[in-house]
């Protein structure tokens, strides 16, 4: 399958019964759906499942997609739908997720010989700050943060993918880094600023 074609065109082959066409559009938008997905619920594993759920529901929805958006809108939609059924059922069974989750599942990496250890736990605990701020975000805040500012889709893409109109997509981002900055403001203001 030649790389210049694009995902509707894929979808059309899948539709025709060839078997490899869905696997491409796996191939192509699985890191990041996983990406968006990890950003909306903080854990990997959920992460993981919510990804996996996201293109079995588009294996059995292949007939509805008609088109009107783009592939990628639509897995978002999906992945943005799974996502926020995750949350809700962690919220019935009382999980605090990503807080506790992050806490536990520290990443351990390799740090140059050159950095110090002090730079190396200031840079942790900013990432630490920036996970438990973007994680305190209300849901629909939380989603256009992610997509925007982590998965760098643009306004109308998030638009597409919300099926929001372009102004709220807009005024939910704003909100989400007034907020976002009000809560990083004790680390300095290069930091809240954006600068690292």
């Amino acid at each position: 399958m030649e790389s210049a074609t694009s995902d509707e065109q894929i979808v059309q082959q899948a539709l025709t019964g060839d078997a490899d066409a869905f696997g491409e559009i796996v191939r192509r938008w699985e890191r990041r759906i996983f990406a968006l997905a990890f950003g909306m619920l903080g854990r990997e594993e959920d992460a993981r499942d919510a990804t996996q759920e996201t293109f079995l529901a588009a294996f059995r929805n292949l007939r509805a997609f008609r088109g009107e958006a783009k592939v990628s809108s639509w897995l978002h939609r999906i992945a943005i739908n799974q996502c926020i059924t995750r949350q809700r059922r962690a919220k019935v069974r009382n999980e605090t997720g990503l807080e506790q989750e992050a806490e536990k599942n520290a990443v351990a990496f390799s740090v140059p010989a050159h950095v110090s250890p002090a730079h190396v736990a200031e840079g942790q605990e900013r990432s630490e700050a920036v996970r438990r701020a973007v994680s305190a975000l209300p849901t629909d805040l939380r989603q256009v943060v992610v997509m925007k500012e982590f998965e760098e889709l643009t306004f109308q893409e998030i638009s597409e993918a919300l099926d929001l109109p372009l102004s709220t997509v807009k005024s939910r981002l704003y909100t989400a880094l007034r907020q976002l900055h009000m809560r990083l403001e004790k680390f300095g203001n290069g930091f809240a600023a954006g600068g690292n």
